[in-house]
């Protein structure tokens, strides 16, 4: 069971390295994550985009190219199209954006023709390893879904026990998470998480155990379940916290982020294959630990 990004690391060293195709590569600090990446024997790199621009930026930053393939396309929307079209067709195994604007990133991800597109909810999942606490948390979806209904919450649920799994985790332990730990028919976010975990223990969501409603603290801390009287198999021992809507979970990114000795990565699943999607604002270790998450949810599918 891996237990922090180290763990994960180590846990690559015995997967096949993986190969992630970057759309419009001519981003520095992309260039960097992957240059970093490759070093680390994380993962291989196609990099597709302006080639003149990215041998500029390989130069600035020290980086060799004799190790990397280069596809040569100036348009980036055509420069995205391609990098995809390496990953659907099998050349690579993930997919990561480099300076390319999201919405038209996330489009071709979604081409009807050879997109990467799979009749499931595309989803965002967060990891961290939080100083003071034993083990990798899981957080969704603070970034793509807004206000999913049960059924979406359902797919959401799945996609991070799936990138769980890839972690070493066989069975994590699900909190959907609200502001009580009491059904209340006020509270719709509480009526979905008993919801949710009847559908558990029905074997309708199946690869983890699910209980809920709880709250953030007896979700995450034993002492303040043992403390409120809560019992349970998740209760203080949660590994994924499923947040409500992406208000409660982009505010609990951010703030664990910002204010937390933590580290994190994070990557879009739903798809036939793993998507990188890191902003600028994100830290260059971000976007290195992203990657290695990627290469080991390729590793599982």
């Amino acid at each position: 069971m891996s237990k922090n990004f180290e763990d994960l690391l180590l846990k690559l060293e015995n997967c096949k390295k993986k190969k992630v195709a970057v759309a419009v590569a001519q981003d520095e600090p992309v260039l960097e994550a992957v240059k970093a990446a490759k070093e680390r024997n994380i993962a291989d790199a196609i990099l597709v985009g302006d080639s003149e621009k990215i041998r500029e930026i390989a130069a600035k930053i020290d980086m060799n190219l004799a190790g990397f393939e280069i596809i040569h396309e100036a348009d980036p929307k055509k420069a995205t199209l391609l990098a995809i079209k390496l990953v659907s067709s099998g050349t690579a195994d993930m997919v990561m954006k480099g300076l390319i604007d999201t919405a038209t990133f996330l489009r071709t991800v979604l081409n009807k023709e050879f997109g990467l597109r799979t009749g499931k909810v595309m989803s965002h999942v967060a990891v961290f390893e939080i100083e003071g606490i034993d083990r990798l948390i899981f957080l969704t979806d603070a970034a793509f879904n807004t206000y999913p209904d049960l059924k979406g919450k359902v797919q959401i649920l799945n996609n991070a026990v799936n990138v769980a799994h890839a972690c070493g985790i066989e069975m994590p332990k699900v909190a959907p998470v609200c502001a009580v730990e009491i059904v209340n028919q006020d509270m719709p976010a509480t009526v979905d998480a008993a919801l949710l975990a009847k559908m558990n223990d029905r074997g309708q969501i199946k690869g983890c155990i699910v209980d809920g409603p709880l709250a953030l603290d007896n979700a995450l801390s034993l002492e303040a379940a043992q403390h409120k009287g809560i019992s349970g198999p998740v209760a203080g021992q949660a590994d994924i916290i499923l947040l409500p809507n992406i208000d409660v979970a982009n505010v609990m990114y951010k703030c664990l982020t910002y204010t937390s000795k933590s580290k994190n990565g994070g990557l879009l699943v739903g798809t036939s294959a793993p998507v990188i999607l890191t902003s600028r604002a994100d830290s260059f270790e971000t976007k290195v630990n992203s990657i290695a998450l990627a290469a080991l949810v390729a590793e599982g599918k």
